[in-house]
Formats: C-alpha cells, sequence, structure tokens
C-alpha cells in the first residue's frame, strides 16, 4: 500500500472524530443561533423604533465590513484584555454566530420584503394582529425564498469553521494540523481535510437541492389554491 494512502487512511479517524465533537456541533449551533439573531435583526430593521433599527444597521455594517478572522481574534484574544475571559469554543461560537447573524438578517429581511403588500391586507382584513400576520402569512411565504440563499450560507459556515484552528479550537482542521506537525507532511493531510470538508458541501448541497423542490411544490400548492 502506498505511503500517503496509508497515512490517510491512520489520520482519517482522528479527523472523524474532532469533526464530530467540534465542527459539526459549532455548525449547527452557530447557524441555529445566527438564523435567530438574523430574524430578530432584521424584523428590528423593518418594522422596529429608529434607534434600536440603526443600532441593528450599525451591528450589520460592522460584521459585513470586517473579515471573520478578525472578529474571532477580538473576540478570543481582545476581550481578556477587558476582563472577558472566554473559552475557544466559546468564542468561536459568538464569533460565528454574529456573522451568520449579519448575513442571514439580509437575507431575510430582503424576502420578508418581498412578500406582497397585498397579504399584510388580506391578513389584517380577517382579523389578525401583526404578529399573527408575521408568523402564520408572512413569514411561511417568505421561508419558501429564503431555504436557497440560507442554505447556502449554511454549507459556507461548514467550511468557514476551519478558521477556528486559528484560535486553538481542536476541530477538523487542527486536528490535521496536529498530526501534520508529527508526521511532517503537510500535502497529503491537507488534502485529505479539503476532501472531508468536500464531502460535508456535497452532502449538504444534495439536502438543499431537496429542500429546493419539496419548498417549490408547496409554493406552487399555494398559487393553485389562490
Amino acid at each position: 500500500m502506498p505511503h500517503w494512502l496509508q497515512l490517510m487512511i491512520d489520520s482519517l479517524p482522528a479527523l472523524l472524530w474532532a469533526g464530530a465533537k467540534f465542527t459539526v456541533p459549532l455548525t449547527l449551533l452557530s447557524f441555529f443561533l445566527g438564523a435567530i439573531l438574523g430574524l430578530i435583526t432584521a424584523v428590528t430593521r423593518l418594522f422596529g423604533p429608529m434607534p434600536l433599527a440603526l443600532i441593528a444597521r450599525f451591528y450589520v455594517w460592522v460584521i459585513r465590513g470586517t473579515p471573520l478572522l478578525v472578529q474571532l481574534f477580538v473576540i478570543f484574544y481582545g476581550l481578556p484584555s477587558v476582563g472577558i475571559l472566554l473559552d475557544a469554543f466559546s468564542a468561536a461560537l459568538i464569533g460565528f454566530t454574529l456573522n451568520v447573524g449579519a448575513y442571514s438578517s439580509e437575507i431575510i429581511r430582503a424576502v420578508i420584503s418581498s412578500v406582497p403588500k397585498g397579504q399584510w391586507e388580506a391578513a389584517y382584513s380577517i382579523g389578525m394582529t401583526w404578529s399573527q400576520a408575521m408568523r402564520r402569512t408572512i413569514l411561511p411565504q417568505a421561508a419558501r425564498v429564503a431555504v436557497p440563499p440560507l442554505s447556502n450560507t449554511f454549507i459556507s459556515l461548514v467550511k468557514d469553521t476551519s478558521l477556528a484552528a486559528a484560535i486553538t479550537v481542536p476541530e477538523l482542521f487542527q486536528s490535521a494540523q496536529r498530526i501534520v506537525a508529527t508526521t511532517y507532511e503537510p500535502l497529503i493531510l491537507y488534502i485529505e481535510a479539503a476532501l472531508i470538508y468536500l464531502a460535508l458541501s456535497s452532502v449538504l448541497s444534495s439536502v438543499q437541492v431537496r429542500l429546493e423542490r419539496r419548498f417549490a411544490r408547496y409554493g406552487g400548492m399555494m398559487e393553485a389554491n389562490r
């Protein structure tokens, strides 16, 4: 068996374990919390009072205008200088959540704005309150449109979690770095890590296609019932 293949086989369990223990939880938690933050931010910008809307806009402006790696460094290495100490995983979770929240808020804001005003009027005409109209009429329609861009955000987040290695989170990529430090085979190990990320992205892309088809059928049924 070739040396490179044996090395990839020997290192695969460690890489997969690091991915299952840190990369996957970090991705899922960050996306879930970030989507909630994005929804709150989008609704605040669209319907909130001016002071809160300005704060939400400022948050999105800062996060979208600065590199994610810099944000992680500020949280993990910078905050201790003002007395805020965070472990690596928590710092990464906060950083990725804030980043996802900013980008997803723009997606959610756009899709909510794309729902025709007639849908609001129809909801109000049957006695719904604003919150009921948002929950029962607007968000279900917006969710169908938001699936593709939010799915792309999720897939990008899987790959972006490799940046957590820079703040010592022992996720998949840092596990590869540690093995490289003992084997001195960077090309083989980094290619193996890249292939694992590629496999994860491919699976998620397949799931995204199925979700889009399901929501497309749902949208077609809604249009037929009007």
